[in-house]
């Protein structure tokens, strides 16, 4: 966390008031937050409500990465935009709002597409990612890259009327000496291409994704403040039609190519 940052105003004290009344999370626990650094990767479905909530919780710098511009079909779900905004680049968009809810989060708005070349680079000015990013091929560089970085990460992937939500990390061990599973310990390997469709075709259920947006927020939140028992070696599913909730339990794999026994993945040149 970075220390300079200074202590609470009264504004602030008054802004927060409902958390630091919170024995879990009360003054110290806000001075992390304000300290805190969090990179989002898309300013989407899920990403819109995280960034709101990260920033009303008085994150102290967010960083969200997105080289989408606005259109009038995200105004469904992605909660951030607005009609106003359509045709201006997301991440533009997203820090106005930003600064319109919380002018004491700094934003740092990266307008590009995450790649194997600025991934690692991008991520070590964070303490923290939280993926909302809609394609396997950036979920994958993006754990991987936090792996490199030794970052942890938040990630979460919606359906149609499904999600999943998990934190890795898998840089550092467990209570048992064991290493912390890496999101290839969950899913080795992406679906072959074409086998699941892109939201454009399938549909999406806007409120499911800020259910599951609000839910990563939340998530970064526990790990930043430390409180509660965390989704590392968890996935939590979510069934929207049933409103059933399921937590899986998972494990480091010695035979993971990222950090197993024989790892064959040390760097992102894998990754188009």
């Amino acid at each position: 966390m970075d220390a300079q940052y200074e202590p609470l105003t009264g504004e602030e004290l008054e802004r927060y008031a409902r958390h630091i009344v919170l024995r879990e999370v009360g003054g110290p626990g806000q001075n992390a937050l304000k300290r805190a650094r969090v990179l989002v990767v898309g300013a989407g479905g899920l990403g819109a409500p995280a960034l709101l909530y990260l920033a009303a919780a008085g994150v102290g710098r967010l960083g969200v990465v997105d080289n989408d511009v606005v259109s009038l079909s995200n105004l469904q779900r992605q909660v951030i935009h607005a009609t106003a905004d359509i045709g201006r680049p997301k991440v533009g968009s997203a820090a106005a709002a930003i600064a319109r809810l919380n002018p004491y989060v700094a934003v740092d708005a990266h307008s590009m597409r995450l790649t194997p070349r600025n991934a690692l680079d991008l991520i070590a000015q964070y303490d923290l990612v939280a993926d909302g990013s809609d394609n396997f091929e950036t979920r994958y560089l993006v754990s991987d890259a936090c792996y490199l970085a030794k970052k942890p990460l938040v990630t979460a992937a919606v359906g149609v009327f499904d999600a999943t939500l998990t934190t890795v990390r898998a840089h550092e061990r467990g209570p048992h000496g064991q290493p912390n599973p890496t999101y290839r310990c969950l899913f080795p390997e992406p679906p072959p291409a074409g086998t699941v469709p892109a939201c454009a075709e399938a549909g999406i259920l806007g409120a499911l994704t800020g259910v599951v947006g609000s839910m990563m927020a939340l998530e970064v939140i526990r790990e930043i403040v430390e409180f509660g028992e965390g989704l590392v070696g968890r996935l939590l599913m979510m069934d929207a039609r049933s409103m059933r909730f399921e937590t899986l339990s998972y494990a480091w794999d010695p035979a993971n190519p990222l950090s197993g026994e024989k790892p064959t993945i040390r760097d992102l040149s894998s990754h188009k």
